[in-house]
C-alpha cells in the first residue's frame, strides 16, 4: 500500500481532509494528491500529512472548470507517473425547491458533482489501464439512493454519479480497475453551512415563495439530523476499506442504520408512505396551508 498514489478531491475539509490524515496515519510513504480550490487549507492538511510521512502534492482545483480538472489529473501524472486510487469526494449540496432553482445553480451543481468527476475520470483510466488496474472511489450519498424534498438537484447528481459508478464498473472490470461508491449519511462537516449560503446566494427570497414554511425548517436540519450524524474520520475509514479491499464492494454504505433505511424505503415501503414521510420531516407538509392562509391575509 505505501507505494501507492492516492488522488483526493475535496480535500480541504471534511471527507476529504480527514481520509489524507488517515491514510497518512495507517501508511507511511504513501503518496497523495490532494486537490481542492482552498491552497491555505490545502497547506494545512499537507503539513499534518507530511508529519506522518506521507509525500503530498497540491493542487489548487475547481471542479466546476473543465480545463482545472484536466490541469489537476496531468500535474498529477507528470509527478508521480501514476494514479492507483482516484477518491472523488468533491462536491456540495444545492438545496431548495426545484421550481425556484437559477438555472444557473444547476448547472453548477451538476458540473461540480458529476462533470468534474467525470472528467477526472476520464483523465486516469488511460494510466490505469496502462499500469495495470487502479481503483476509482466516487462518494456519493445516501441522497443518490432516495430523493429526498429540496433536495432534488443534489439527489439528481447523486443518482447521475451512482448510474455512472455502476456503469463504469462493468466497463472497467476487464481492465482490473475496480469501481465502488460510498454512501454517506449525515456529516459531522460544514456541509450544512454551505447549504444555507448556497440557498440565501441563489433564492434569497425564498421565505417569500410558497415554500416559506419548508424554508424555515431547512435552518433546523442540522440539529434535526446532528444526533445520527458521523464524524468524518468514521466516514474517512469506510473508504479505506474499499482502497485496500482487494475485492471491493460495488457499494459502502456510511450511515447509522442506512442499509436498512435504504432497504425500507426502496423495496419495502409503498411509495405514498415514503412521500408523506420526508414531507413532514422537511416541513413540505405544511406549505400548502401556509400559503393559502397568507393569499387569504390582506396586504398593507
Amino acid at each position: 500500500m505505501s507505494p501507492q498514489v492516492v488522488l483526493i478531491t475535496g480535500a480541504s475539509a471534511g471527507i476529504g481532509a480527514a481520509l489524507a490524515q488517515v491514510l497518512a496515519d495507517l501508511f507511511p510513504n504513501i503518496r497523495l494528491v490532494l486537490a481542492a480550490r482552498s491552497v491555505d487549507k490545502l497547506e494545512k492538511i499537507a503539513d499534518r500529512t507530511r508529519q506522518a510521512g506521507a509525500e503530498v502534492l497540491i493542487v489548487a482545483t475547481d471542479m466546476g472548470q473543465p480545463e482545472q480538472v484536466k490541469a489537476l489529473a496531468k500535474t498529477a501524472i507528470d509527478k508521480f507517473g501514476r494514479v492507483d486510487v482516484l477518491v472523488n469526494n468533491a462536491g456540495y449540496g444545492q438545496m431548495g425547491p426545484v421550481e425556484l432553482i437559477p438555472i444557473e445553480a444547476v448547472q453548477r451543481q451538476f458540473q461540480v458533482n458529476v462533470i468534474g468527476a467525470i472528467g477526472l475520470i476520464q483523465e486516469v483510466i488511460p494510466v490505469m489501464r496502462d499500469q495495470g488496474g487502479g481503483k476509482i472511489i466516487n462518494v456519493s450519498s445516501l441522497g443518490g439512493r432516495i430523493a429526498f424534498p429540496f433536495c432534488g438537484m443534489y439527489s439528481a447528481s447523486k443518482f447521475a454519479l451512482e448510474s455512472l459508478s455502476d456503469s463504469l464498473r462493468r466497463e472497467l472490470e476487464p481492465f482490473n480497475i475496480r469501481v465502488s461508491v460510498i454512501e454517506p449519511g449525515p456529516v459531522s462537516t460544514e456541509f450544512f453551512e454551505v447549504v444555507e449560503r448556497e440557498v440565501d446566494t441563489t433564492m434569497p427570497n425564498g421565505k417569500n415563495t410558497p415554500y416559506r414554511a419548508a424554508f424555515e425548517n431547512l435552518e433546523n436540519l442540522d440539529k434535526l439530523t446532528k444526533s445520527q450524524a458521523w464524524s468524518s474520520e468514521r466516514v474517512a475509514n469506510v473508504i479505506v476499506k474499499a482502497i485496500v479491499a482487494r475485492h471491493p464492494r460495488s457499494r459502502y454504505i456510511a450511515a447509522t442504520a442506512g442499509g436498512l433505511t435504504v432497504f425500507m424505503m426502496t423495496k419495502v415501503l409503498p411509495t405514498w408512505i415514503v412521500d408523506r414521510f420526508w414531507q413532514k420531516f422537511y416541513g413540505i407538509d405544511r406549505v400548502a396551508k401556509d400559503w393559502k392562509t397568507r393569499q387569504r391575509q390582506p396586504s398593507l
